[in-house]
């Protein structure tokens, strides 16, 4: 049973799924807990990220000695998808980013949140199902699954920057942010594809050990994915999101945009250029652009005045010098990239830490109304300055040791490095002076500003950004420590006689020269900070959010005048539109191939029977053309559904005709409950020309497609599958073989077909009913008609029929239907009331005979569900719709849950022997029943017989009962009408 694979080989450690899944598993109880304990429960919180921190801190040795942790599941074996988990060191290093700076943030959420904030839980749950997506995302080895994490980072990244919904800024923030990076996304999944095919496999690690031959293909493969990069990374042109987001909470600033988020795309450049530096245009692109990014937002970070946009364009500078610095493809930049990678976190987390801390202190974030604030926050302002010299590569901090390796590695480089090298020298500059404006602006005394006034901050509240910047200070000396993991990294590309080794000093040399040169000119631009202002407004662009703005509503106003154009509300316009197309499609084909060349004659029939019923069925079908009453339309389309199913018994596929009919004997039933509150002609008036132009086009239509098929029946070159169906289900016991196909050999499509049919259902009947399925209408009024004002379908308990007005005041008298006395006298047929009692119970008989005699003769879960459903009809046409309340007294929801939790539950259960849909048959003996046996397929049908049930109940109660109910409040009301003339 199945057709999905989702194996694990032996043996198997399933440590590391475990750890990304337990991220998911405790966000759905995130609500909960924060109900339950406030932000108490930010910390408990932060255990599946710090344990996650933990495990890959015990992987070090493994990970800097060249090896790694594996884990991989067969997924989409057809696909070549598998579940694959791999720990490297470039994925140590993210690992230990996103899992420990998340921890901290949560921790860092107690104090930053209180218990009275809006939709805390949720936001709770969706920041750590976020750092659950981006462990999945740094540790997938499979390109397919490392597209499903990205695309989870960026739902979560929506749902966290829109956490206060209420605020246009944010939820537009969230939606550009959603648009740029999903974009990207799926532009990078294309890539994925090509690059896939190119390569012969999604797995990375098979493609960095053996890369693809150049080629077009692989080229187009690389610029598609370096977009899905960019974009997330916030390069430019896409670096307009990434500010705005910053209307996002503090913490989510602090990990998002600065650890975690962002960092995606610089991980996937680098994860990726081992294997396609050399192809062109990777290492010219990121160059290019990486050293534009750092240059533009340096520039504007200089001219803001909010402490946390100076982060957020200082954060896009960064972005930019860490792609040229991953994307330069060798050795020495690799070390460098990866160094520079693990001190921006360190160093940028604390800084929108610190910047939350000021804002909960001191209510502003505003630079220029902030002054002296070092000297009432002076803990605050010795965690700032050490992570802000560290962004500015002071030494002994972990920034210098990164930013000497940087420009000494791009100084060994070509010409291209060099001209990289030149645009980073000026970018750090840049960066020098908006770190030295930012602490200024927060903690420095301003002449002529009123000093700020800030409450006292807890010790727990600066820990997490005390604990980054530290891990800053202490690195800087230990910056030695890090050539072993970085280095293991590194050495995937081919090493230069003398590599580079990480350490905090190298002596007096050209990049201490270009570090001090940087100081300088950071310190120039600081002191002429007005000036620089003055000159940046002029030179500035047009704004790229608005620019953003025009694009959308340009491209707005575009698909309103397509949509004004082709949707004209008119469905036979739509259905004349696309017979056209499938017209002209069909003629090309067949004039271009010329299927019949060469091909023996199809036969025009097996039997004379079967021309016969095709010759009714056409005439059927024209008859419909100058029908002009809506029923009788309605009979004719039906008649064509049943000449198809005698079709089928012609030829002999009892199965086949058996669902067609019950389909049609529903659809018809369904057709006519509809009919009854619409004009028994068709109101369209359609004028002799355009009924001349119609007619010949829907012949053609039809024509054209049964000409298609019979030319395809008699052009079979290969073998047919059906000899092998057979066999196949002959060797397990079998005889049906089309209810085997369904429930077994393909149960997997079932089970999706069936969810589509209960949301379709589910969404249809709640457009029609708008009204909550329990609601109950008002008693009925003194005068009203009998059943004009009575209890709703499915409000009514079994047997409280009794105590329902009868059509004689009198003895009460012998009813055949429960309800049948409810109908109004007029409304009333005996022999239609005598005949629903004769055959509801047989029907149902019936149909659980065809669910349970599947495996050997016709029948099935879905012609079963239909019969079913046909007793149900047959005592609502006779008795109303209290009948059929009595008759079926839950609501059909439950039947359709039911069905759906049935099937999807049996499916699931496979799981305990490796494989989704896994079949199991059991063999016994009853008593009285004698020999019996019973299988997972016969339980996924019966699930299937409970869902069509359940859509049935469904339609006729909302397209039944509910315009019955519109018929008796309108008659009611015409009675009142009537009495009050009188």
């Amino acid at each position: 049973m199945g057709a999905l694979s989702f194996r694990c080989p032996a043996p198997v450690r399933s440590r590391v799924t475990a750890l990304v899944l337990g991220h998911f598993a405790l966000a759905l109880f995130a609500a909960p807990l924060v109900r339950r304990y406030g932000t108490g429960a930010f910390p408990v919180l932060a255990l599946p990220p710090l344990a996650a921190a933990v495990w890959a801190a015990t992987r070090w040795r493994t990970a800097a000695g060249g090896g790694a942790d594996t884990e991989r599941w067969t997924w989409l074996p057809a696909y070549r998808v598998d579940w694959a988990l791999r720990l490297d060191a470039l994925a140590e290093l993210m690992v230990l980013l996103a899992a420990g700076v998340g921890a901290l943030v949560l921790v860092y959420c107690a104090r930053y949140f209180d218990d009275r904030t809006p939709d805390l839980g949720r936001f709770a749950g969706n920041l750590l199902a976020f750092a659950g997506a981006m462990l999945g995302l740094v540790l997938a080895d499979d390109l397919i699954l490392l597209y499903v994490f990205w695309e989870l980072t960026t739902v979560f990244s929506y749902l966290l920057i829109g956490q206060s919904s209420d605020r246009k800024g944010n939820r537009r923030s969230a939606l550009q942010a959603l648009t740029v990076t999903t974009l990207g996304g799926l532009t990078m999944l294309t890539g994925f594809l090509l690059l896939g095919r190119q390569a012969g496999t999604y797995r990375i690690s098979a493609i960095l050990a053996d890369p693809p031959p150049a080629s077009a293909a692989l080229s187009a493969a690389v610029v598609l994915i370096l977009v899905g990069a960019l974009s997330k990374s916030a390069v430019w042109p896409f670096s307009l999101w990434l500010p705005n987001a910053m209307a996002a909470p503090t913490p989510v600033s602090a990990y998002l945009h600065a650890a975690a988020m962002v960092k995606a795309g610089v991980y996937l450049v680098a994860r990726l250029a081992p294997a396609l530096a050399e192809v062109t245009p990777w290492r010219p692109l990121l160059l290019v652009l990486g050293g534009a990014t750092m240059l533009l937002g340096g520039w504007r970070a200089l001219r803001l005045c909010d402490l946390k946009l100076v982060l957020a364009h200082g954060t896009v500078s960064q972005l930019g010098f860490l792609t040229v610095l991953t994307g330069a493809g060798r050795h020495d930049t690799a070390l460098a990239g990866t160094a520079m990678l693990l001190a921006h976190a360190l160093f940028k987390a604390p800084l929108f830490l610190v910047t939350g801390i000021i804002d909960h202190a001191a209510g502003t974030r505003d630079l220029r109304r902030l002054s002296g604030l070092g000297r009432e926050l002076p803990a605050v302002c010795a965690v700032a300055v050490v992570a802000g010299l560290s962004m500015a590569a002071v030494p002994p901090l972990l920034g210098f040791a990164a930013k000497e390796a940087a420009f000494q590695t791009l100084l060994d480089g070509g010409a291209a490095d060099r001209w990289a090298l030149a645009a980073t020298v000026l970018g750090s500059a840049l960066t020098t002076a908006y770190t030295l404006r930012y602490l200024w602006g927060a903690f420095a005394r301003k002449p002529g500003v009123p000093g700020s006034r800030a409450h006292r901050v807890p010790a727990a509240f600066l820990a997490p950004p005390a604990v980054l910047a530290l891990a800053c200070l202490v690195l800087g000396p230990g910056t030695g420590w890090l050539n072993g993991l970085l280095g293991a990294y590194a050495g995937q590309f081919p090493a230069p006689a003398h590599p580079y080794h990480l350490a905090l000093w190298h002596g007096t040399g050209p990049a201490l020269w270009l570090s001090a040169a940087a100081w300088a000119g950071g310190g120039l631009l600081f002191l002429a900070a007005g000036p620089v202002v003055r000159v940046g407004r002029a030179l500035a662009w047009r704004p790229a959010d608005r620019t953003f703005g025009r694009l959308l509503l340009a491209l707005e106003r575009a698909a309103l005048q397509c949509t004004g154009f082709v949707q004209r509300g008119s469905l036979s316009v739509y259905l004349m539109t696309a017979l056209a197309v499938v017209l002209a499609g069909q003629i090309a084909v067949l004039g271009t191939d010329r299927p019949w060349t060469g091909a023996p004659a199809p036969r025009p029939w097996d039997t004379p029977v079967q021309a016969a019923v095709a010759l009714l069925t056409c005439a059927a079908a024209l008859l419909c053309l100058g029908a002009r009453r809506r029923m009788k339309a309605v009979v004719l389309a039906g008649l064509t559904g049943y000449g198809t199913a005698l079709l089928f018994v012609v030829q002999g596929a009892p199965d086949l005709a058996v669902t067609q009919f019950c389909v049609e004997t529903v659809a018809m039933i369904v057709f006519v409950l509809v009919l009854r509150r619409m004009p028994v002609r068709f109101e369209e008036s359609v004028r002799l020309r355009r009924r001349v132009l119609r007619m010949p086009l829907a012949l053609a239509g039809g024509a054209a497609v049964a000409t298609v098929l019979w030319i395809m029946a008699g052009h079979r070159r290969g073998g047919t599958a059906g000899s092998a169906m057979v066999e196949e289900v002959a060797h397990h016991g079998l005889k049906d073989v089309v209810a085997t196909i369904l429930v077994d050999l393909r149960a997997w499509d079932t089970m999706g077909e069936s969810a589509v049919l209960a949301a379709a259902a589910i969404g249809v009947t709640s457009l029609i009913y708008l009204h909550r399925r329990t609601d109950r209408p008002a008693p009925p009024a003194p005068g009203d008609p009998p059943g004009s004002a009575a209890p709703t379908a499915w409000s009514l308990p079994p047997g409280s029929l009794a105590g329902l007005p009868s059509g004689d005041e009198g003895a009460p008298e012998r009813t055949w239907l429960a309800a049948g006395d409810t109908l109004a006298p007029e409304r009333r047929s005996i022999v239609l009331e005598v005949v629903a009692r004769l055959i509801f119970h047989p029907i149902l008989v019936l149909s659980v005979y065809l669910l349970m005699c599947a495996e050997n003769l016709p029948g099935g879960g879905f012609v079963a569900g239909l019969v079913a459903g046909v007793a149900f009809i047959t005592r609502y046409l006779a008795g109303g719709r209290h009948e059929l309340a009595d008759a079926a007294p839950f609501a059909p929801g439950l039947f359709t849950g039911l069905g759906m939790v049935v099937s999807t539950g049996v499916g699931l259960g496979g799981l305990a022997q490796g494989t989704v849909l896994h079949g199991w048959t059991w063999h016994g003996h009853l008593p009285v029943w004698g020999d019996a046996h019973l299988s997972t397929a016969v339980l996924f049908d019966c699930g299937v017989y409970l869902l069509v049930l359940g859509v049935v109940l469904d339609i006729v109660r909302a397209l039944g009962a509910r315009i019955d109910r519109q018929i008796e409040r309108a008659a009611a009301q015409r009675h009142r009408r009537e009495a009050g003339t009188a």
